[in-house]
């Protein structure tokens, strides 16, 4: 096999054929969403409703399709890149590990974006519209994830010499290790294994709606980086999550699940009483932001359960709201 010396290591000039984990993992999705809802009608432990899990189906099966029919772009763009690398460090097992811890803090940074800017959130919204807790949540996925541009945040991946092929598969790893995490049938792991990685607790409290928990816990296999940024609440066992987003749709539309906030922002940056100043706050600013303060933002209804709980103030999710 021919072989190139690059920066003082030996690396192979054949790109591996690494499989779709995505794919192969699809028999292990249904399988064990069947045996979630013969536990859940058992013990009431999980909670399905048919139209919903319908919707989610529906939006995995778009994502699958949005993800085939867009590729050509974030495909040709990181290979274009791939000839502006700083160095070339191949396919061994310590490159994937590598590469895969550090697109998982990329999907930190990419997650937290997509909460705190309204123009990602418009993409990412729909996986937090229903308002039930289950593994078919987890397939409640984006058709419109190209059109954000964050997927640039890989570009340095790429430019540091992690081959597309092997970010990749990292990101396979990352989006099928999310999957299980997407229930309240496992209610805590071992403690060693809730401090360093994301767990279904963890991610209870990401999707939940109580003021206390929201804009929190946003990472996708190690929960250490909320740890690290500020951003980790733990789940409270006298707080039990509620789901969706604060102002529910009302509605099993999947085009309207998947396309409602794009559509709310094109009618405000659309208004004729407001600044191109408001409309670029319509576009970037945190989702809620209004210019006449009509609406809510996360940080203002945490300061308002504050006002109205004052004991609350200080606790992990209200440290920094304040009436």
């Amino acid at each position: 096999m021919a072989g190139a010396r690059d920066e003082g290591v030996v690396v192979s000039d054949a790109v591996p054929d690494f499989p779709n984990l995505t794919e192969l993992a699809v028999p292990f999705f249904i399988a064990t969403m069947m045996l979630e809802i013969l536990i859940g009608r058992l013990t009431g432990g999980a909670k399905y409703e048919t139209r919903d899990t319908a919707v989610s189906l529906a939006m995995g099966l778009g994502s699958v399709v949005a993800g085939a029919l867009f590729a050509f772009i974030f495909t040709g763009v990181f290979f274009w890149l791939w000839q502006y690398r700083l160095f070339t460090l191949g396919f061994s097992w310590w490159v994937i590990a590598l590469c895969f811890v550090l697109d998982d803090l990329r999907y930190y940074v990419f997650h937290r974006i997509s909460h705190r800017v309204r123009w990602g959130w418009a993409s990412h919204v729909n996986h937090h519209t229903s308002q039930h807790y289950n593994l078919s949540t987890a397939l409640r996925q984006t058709w419109t994830d190209i059109f954000t541009g964050l997927f640039l945040l890989r570009a340095p991946l790429v430019l540091l010499g992690f081959h597309p092929v092997v970010i990749a598969l990292c990101g396979g790893i990352n989006l099928v290790y999310q999957y299980w995490i997407h229930t309240e049938l496992i209610r805590k792991m071992p403690r060693w294994f809730e401090w360093v990685m994301n767990t279904p607790s963890h991610h209870r409290v990401h999707h939940a709606i109580n003021p206390k928990y929201l804009d929190a816990n946003y990472a996708g296999t190690f929960i250490v980086w909320d740890k690290l940024f500020g951003s980790f609440v733990p789940e409270d066992p006298a707080e039990p999550c509620r789901y969706g987003i604060v102002k529910n749709l009302g509605t099993f539309n999947v085009w309207t699940v998947a396309f409602h906030e794009w559509w709310a922002i094109l009618k405000d940056v659309a208004r004729r009483d407001i600044s191109w100043r408001d409309r670029w706050h319509y576009l970037m600013d945190v989702p809620g932001w209004s210019h006449d303060g009509s609406r809510l933002t996360a940080d203002m209804l945490k300061r308002e359960h504050v006002r109205l709980h004052p004991e609350t103030a200080g606790t992990p999710g209200l440290r920094g709201a304040r009436p």
